[in-house]
């Protein structure tokens, strides 16, 4: 069956390319430029997953996407043109699936639509299934059954990142889970973490990356 897109966005032009990259990609597609319309057409057709900018006419995309989750959880990735936005949308953890920021290539974003779609798509192998195992209480992690030597913080970093695959975490927002004391830190603390994380990771798996860097934001956890 053929999973229909959402496109919410005022830019008739851009939204216009979006749909037909999705289209030549199997993918069918629907337009809404007005913020007003989008939950109403959200409740009678049920997409499978939408688009969505922060700034539109009538209503704004971070109150639509406050809207849908109260009665949905159609997959969202929301669509800004300033990255400082993400920054709001990561703090008020709106519960949106992924973030784009503009200017985009029309590839990459039907490639971030697959990338989530595949994420809630039970036919699709799970991201789980690339064998990472995680014992909370002696702070271990294997890949595919080969042990991961971590520190206490690498563990709680590649935890957290874990359990909340495709999901970007700000720097501030991991500091708040593994420095619960509120001690100050330079959030370049967490980069010369996450850099340790990766290349232990590495170890085990060479030819992979799956501890990616988002540009100005943060971090997020994709399985191969």
């Amino acid at each position: 069956m053929t999973q229909q897109v959402l496109i919410v966005e005022d830019e008739i032009k851009l939204a216009k390319i979006i749909s037909e990259y999705l289209n030549q990609s199997g993918f069918t597609s629907h337009t809404i430029t007005n913020g007003l319309d989008v939950v109403a057409w959200v409740k009678q057709h049920q997409p499978d997953l939408i688009l969505l900018d922060i700034m539109l006419p009538g209503v704004d995309g971070m109150e639509i996407c406050k809207q849908l989750r109260a009665f949905s959880n159609v997959p969202i990735i929301m669509v800004t043109a300033r990255v400082e936005e993400v920054d709001r949308l990561l703090g008020l953890e709106l519960g949106c699936d992924d973030y784009i920021c503009k200017p985009f290539s029309p590839r990459e974003v039907v490639a971030r639509v697959k990338a989530v779609l595949r994420r809630f798509d039970p036919s699709e192998p799970d991201a789980k299934q690339f064998g990472l195992v995680l014992d909370e209480e002696r702070f271990k992690a294997s890949i595919n059954g080969h042990e991961l030597v971590l520190t206490a913080v690498e563990f709680q970093l590649l935890t957290i990142l874990y359990q909340g695959q495709g999901r970007i975490y700000s720097r501030d927002q991991l500091m708040d889970h593994i420095y619960r004391d509120h001690r100050v830190v330079s959030d370049r603390t967490i980069d010369s973490h996450i850099k340790k994380l990766r290349k232990r990771i590495a170890q085990v798996l060479p030819n992979e990356e799956i501890i990616h860097s988002v540009y100005g934001v943060g971090y997020k956890l994709e399985a191969p």
